[in-house]
C-alpha cells in the first residue's frame, strides 16, 4: 500500500474542490449540504465502481445503480474556498482544511456567529493509502481519547465500539456468540463518533467490498492513536455528516440511504415460525395444527413464516420447488390461514443446488454468477451440497426470479417473502457478475446481491397486488436494503447471554439507519429454552418492531407460546400487551418512515445530558415515551433501573406508580413482571380486546394519559392511523392526531387535532389516567375517577 502525501489544487468552485494527488490520482471534495460533505478518492482519476445502490436521497435508485457523480436530492448550497490561509473550504456548519502531507482537518459550528470547534482530523503521518499492485484502499484518522464510537449495524458486544476491530464480510453465522462473533450477516460501514462540545460526526464509506474498520484495537509506535477503514477493492467514497447530537446524524444517514419501508400494520403482530413444521413429513398437518393451538390457547397472531422445508427433495432444499408429499393440498392451508387472518410468508434462497430441477435451464440462460476462468456457473458450498448463486445484476435473472415468486408463491396464496441465506459466500473474488452490462467481480458487490434479490421480490409482490404495501424480510443487508424490507439479527443461539447481548445488537442496527428490526425470540439454534428463559425472551421481544418466535432446536422441539404450560398464561399476557401497544407501535413505524426517527434507541439518544444514561446499553427507549428494562438473567428478583432526568417523571406501567426523573430503582420483579416506564406527560394510544393487527379487527381505542408531575407542563404525543395496508396511505389517506397533555398530577388538560385525508377507523376513544385524575378534554372538565368516552371528530 502506497501512502499518498503530495497534492496540488487542480480546481475549485462553489461546489467544492479537486486535488491532484501524487500527480495521478484525484481527490474530490464536494459540498452536498451545509453539514454534509463528500470526499472521493479516484485511483488514476477513474472510478473503480462508478455506481452506488446505497445513496438514495431523492427516491429509489435505478436497478443499474445511481451514478456517483449524480447530486440530485441534495441542496448543494455552495461553499467558500480560502486560498490565503492554506487551503480551506467552509460551509455555514463545517470547515475543512487541507494539510500537507495530504490530510483533512474538520471543524464545526451550529451557526455563523459561533467560533469553530475542533471536530476530527486525518492521521497526519499518513491518511490515505492505495495498493500499488492490487485494488485495496485505506483511510486513517486521528483517534481522540474522549471520542465515543457507535454504529456499524448488528455487531456483537458493547454498543460503544471503542477499542475493537470489525470486519464487513457477510457470513451465515448460525449460532453466533452475541458477545464476540465477527463478522456477521450485514455490511454497514457506517460509524458515528461523539466528542464533548463538538456534537456528532458520521462517516459512511459507500463501498460494498469486504472491509475492515478499526476503532482503537490496532496500535503502531510510529503513529499517534488512529482509527482506520480498509477495503479489499473499490473506491473511497466517503460521506461526512455532522449534527449537534447523535439523533441528527442518524436521521440524516437514514434519509441519505433512502429511508424505511412502510410495511403493513399486520407486520407488527406476532409472527410464528419454526423449521420443524415444514421439515416434518406431515408439514401440512403441522401447520394446520398450529392454527388449532392458537385457538385453543387464545394467542393473537398475524403471520406465519414458512421455513424452507416446503421446497425439499429428500434432505435438501430447492427454491421454488414444492414438496407435494408434505403439502398434498396446500390450497387448503392457504385458505385456512387466510380465513384466520394470518398472512403466510415463504422462505426463499438465491442459490440453486447443482441438481435443482431448474438448474440446467438457468445455467443455459446465463442466470448465475460465473466462474472467474470459464463461462460456467461458479459453484460454492451451500447447505448440504454445492450450488450456484443467482446473479441479480443480470436483468434476465431478475425476470426469472420474479416469475417464480409469482407462480410458486403469490398465486398459491402466499403474499410475502422471506429472503434468506443471501450472504453470497462466494470466495473467489474474481467470480464474474453481469453488472447490468458492465461486468464486475463479486468482490466489489457481494452484499448488493442480497439487496437486489430483495428488491426483485418487492417488485414482484407490488406487481401482483399493486394497491397493497408489501411485506418482506431479508437476513443479509447493506445500506439501502431497509428501503424494501425488515431485517433481524440472524440465527442466534439459545442462551441467557444471547437474550442480553441481542439488545445492544439491535440498538446498533437502529443507530445505523435500520429501524425495523428484531431477533429470533426464544433463540434459533441450540438447546430448547427452559420456561424462564423463553418467557423472558418473549417479554423482551414484544418491544421490538419484528416480533417473531423462531427456532431450530437441537432436540427437534419447537419454540411456541404454549411450549411450557407452566408459563403459557404469562406468555399470553406478554403477547396481549404487544397487541395493546399496536397503535403506539404503528405510530412509531410511521414516524420512522416519514421523519427518519429511530423506533428503538439507547437512553442517551433521548437524554444526552444525563450522565447516568451513557452506559445503559441493556435498557432502551421504544419510541419517545416508553422505557423498557427487560429482565435477562435467571432467577432475578430485582431489576436495577435508572430513570433518566426528565421533569415530568416516569410512571411504572404495571403498577401506575410515579417516580421522579433521575431516580435509581431496585425494582422488585416476579416472573410476570415486564418492567416498562412511561414518560410523564405522554399519552399512549392503546388498543383493548384486540387479537389481530388489522384496523378493522381492532377492539376499543384508548388514550392513556400520564400527567407530568409539575403543574402547567405541556407535552405532545402523536397517534397515526390508516387502513393498515394500502399504498393510498402514502398519498394522504391517513389520520395523524396531535395530542397535547398539560397540567400536573392532580388535574390535567388534554386536547387533540387531526390532519390527513382519512377519518380514524374508530368512532369513539376512551381516555384514562393512571390514578383516575380529573381531566379537561377538548375544553370540557371531567371529574376524577372512572372512564370517559369521547367521539373522535376531525
Amino acid at each position: 500500500m502506497k501512502t499518498l502525501r503530495h497534492w496540488t489544487l487542480q480546481h475549485h468552485d462553489q461546489n467544492g474542490l479537486t486535488l491532484l494527488v501524487e500527480g495521478q490520482h484525484l481527490m474530490k471534495i464536494v459540498v452536498l449540504e451545509h453539514n454534509l460533505i463528500r470526499v472521493q478518492l479516484l485511483r488514476d482519476g477513474q472510478w473503480q465502481m462508478d455506481k452506488s445502490w446505497s445513496v438514495a436521497p431523492a427516491g429509489d435508485v435505478p436497478w443499474q445503480g445511481r451514478h456517483r457523480e449524480d447530486r440530485s436530492g441534495f441542496a448543494c448550497p455552495g461553499c467558500r474556498v480560502d486560498l490565503n490561509n492554506g487551503l480551506v473550504l467552509e460551509t455555514d456548519q463545517l470547515r475543512l482544511s487541507v494539510l500537507e502531507p495530504l490530510a483533512l482537518r474538520w471543524e464545526c459550528r451550529t451557526d455563523p456567529a459561533q467560533p469553530w470547534q475542533p471536530l476530527a482530523e486525518d492521521r497526519t503521518t499518513g491518511a490515505y493509502q492505495i495498493a500499488r499492485n492490487g485494488r485495496q484502499v485505506a483511510h486513517f484518522m486521528h483517534r481522540f481519547p474522549e471520542e465515543r464510537y457507535f454504529g456499524l449495524g448488528e455487531k456483537t458486544g458493547p454498543l460503544e465500539r471503542n477499542g475493537r476491530r470489525f470486519e464487513m464480510r457477510n457470513l451465515d453465522a448460525m449460532g453466533y456468540d452475541a458477545r464476540s462473533t465477527d463478522p456477521l450477516y450485514k455490511h454497514i460501514p457506517f460509524t458515528i463518533s461523539e466528542r464533548p462540545d463538538s456534537g456528532a460526526l458520521a462517516l459512511f464509506y459507500d463501498n460494498l467490498s469486504t472491509s475492515w474498520l478499526d476503532l482503537g484495537n490496532e496500535l503502531d509506535n510510529y503513529h499517534a492513536p488512529y482509527r482506520l477503514w480498509r477495503a479489499e477493492a473499490g473506491d473511497l467514497d466517503l460521506y461526512v455528516s455532522w449534527a449537534p447530537n447523535l439523533r441528527g446524524v442518524i436521521k440524516q444517514h437514514a434519509a441519505l440511504t433512502g429511508g424505511t419501508a412502510f410495511l403493513p400494520r399486520w407486520s407488527l403482530g406476532y409472527s410464528a415460525s419454526s423449521m420443524a413444521y415444514t421439515d416434518a413429513k406431515n408439514a401440512q398437518d403441522q401447520m394446520l395444527g398450529f392454527l388449532g393451538q392458537l385457538r385453543e390457547h387464545d394467542i393473537p397472531c398475524d403471520s406465519f413464516q414458512m421455513s424452507s422445508g416446503y421446497t425439499s427433495i429428500g434432505n435438501r432444499r430447492y427454491v421454488f420447488n414444492w414438496n407435494t408429499d408434505k403439502f398434498p393440498r396446500f390450497q387448503t392451508v392457504a385458505d385456512e390461514f387466510n380465513a384466520e387472518g394470518i398472512h403466510l410468508i415463504a422462505n426463499i434462497k438465491p442459490v440453486l443446488l447443482d441438481d435443482h430441477p431448474q438448474y440446467g435451464a438457468a445455467a443455459r440462460d446465463g442466470l448465475f454468477v460465473r466462474d472467474a476462468d470459464t463461462d460456467a456457473p461458479e459453484t460454492s458450498q451451500f447447505w448440504d451440497g454445492q450450488g450456484s448463486h443467482l446473479d441479480f445484476t443480470n436483468p434476465a435473472t431478475i425476470r426469472w426470479w420474479q416469475s417464480n415468486v409469482t407462480d410458486a408463491l403469490l398465486q398459491r396464496g402466499i403474499g410475502s417473502t422471506w429472503n434468506d441465506n443471501n450472504e453470497y459466500e462466494i470466495w473467489d473474488s474474481a467470480a464474474r457478475c453481469n453488472g447490468f452490462g458492465e461486468e464486475r467481480g463479486i468482490e466489489q458487490i457481494r452484499p448488493l446481491m442480497s439487496q437486489l434479490m430483495t428488491r426483485a421480490s418487492d417488485e414482484a409482490q407490488r406487481a401482483f397486488d399493486p394497491n397493497t404495501r408489501p411485506y418482506l424480510i431479508s437476513r443479509c443487508a447493506a445500506p439501502g436494503t431497509q428501503r424494501y424490507a425488515q431485517t433481524w439479527t440472524g440465527d442466534n443461539r439459545t442462551s441467557w447471554e444471547t437474550l442480553k447481548w441481542n439488545i445492544p445488537m439491535g440498538l446498533g442496527l437502529s443507530m445505523s439507519g435500520f429501524f425495523n428490526i428484531g431477533h429470533d425470540v426464544g433463540g434459533f439454534a441450540g438447546a430448547k429454552p427452559d420456561p424462564e428463559l423463553f418467557l423472558r425472551w418473549v417479554q423482551n421481544g414484544i418491544f421490538h418492531p419484528r416480533f417473531t418466535i423462531h427456532s431450530w432446536n437441537d432436540d427437534g422441539t419447537v419454540n411456541e407460546p404454549w411450549m411450557h404450560p407452566e408459563v403459557t398464561d404469562l406468555v399470553r399476557d406478554a403477547i396481549r400487551l404487544r397487541y395493546r401497544l399496536l397503535p403506539y407501535l404503528y405510530t412509531q413505524l410511521y414516524r420512522a418512515v416519514a421523519e427518519h426517527e429511530p423506533i428503538l434507541r439507547p437512553l442517551f439518544l433521548d437524554f444526552p445530558n444525563d450522565p447516568a444514561c451513557r452506559d445503559r446499553q441493556f435498557d432502551f427507549m421504544l419510541g419517545p415515551d416508553l422505557l423498557v428494562a427487560s429482565v435477562f438473567e435467571p432467577g432475578t428478583t430485582h431489576r436495577d433501573v435508572v430513570l433518566p432526568e426528565w421533569p415530568g417523571g416516569w410512571w411504572h406501567l404495571e403498577t401506575n406508580t410515579w417516580h421522579p426523573g433521575g431516580t435509581r430503582l431496585e425494582l422488585p420483579v416476579t416472573l410476570s413482571s415486564i418492567p416498562v416506564f412511561v414518560k410523564g406527560g405522554a399519552v399512549l394510544p392503546l388498543s383493548e380486546d384486540t387479537s389481530r393487527a388489522t384496523p378493522e379487527l381492532e377492539g376499543r381505542r384508548v388514550l392513556m394519559a400520564f400527567p407530568a408531575a409539575q403543574h402547567g407542563a405541556s407535552y405532545t404525543s402523536w397517534m397515526y392511523d390508516d387502513d393498515g395496508k394500502s399504498t393510498a396511505a402514502t398519498d394522504g389517506q391517513f389520520c395523524l392526531t396531535r395530542i397535547e397533555l398539560s397540567g400536573g398530577a392532580q388535574e390535567a388538560t388534554l386536547s387533540w387535532s387531526m390532519s390527513g385525508n382519512r377519518p380514524p377507523h374508530f368512532d369513539h376513544v376512551e381516555i384514562r389516567t393512571p390514578l383516575g385524575q380529573a381531566l379537561t378534554v377538548q375544553g370540557q372538565r371531567h371529574e376524577s375517577g372512572g372512564l370517559h368516552r369521547f367521539q373522535m371528530l376531525k
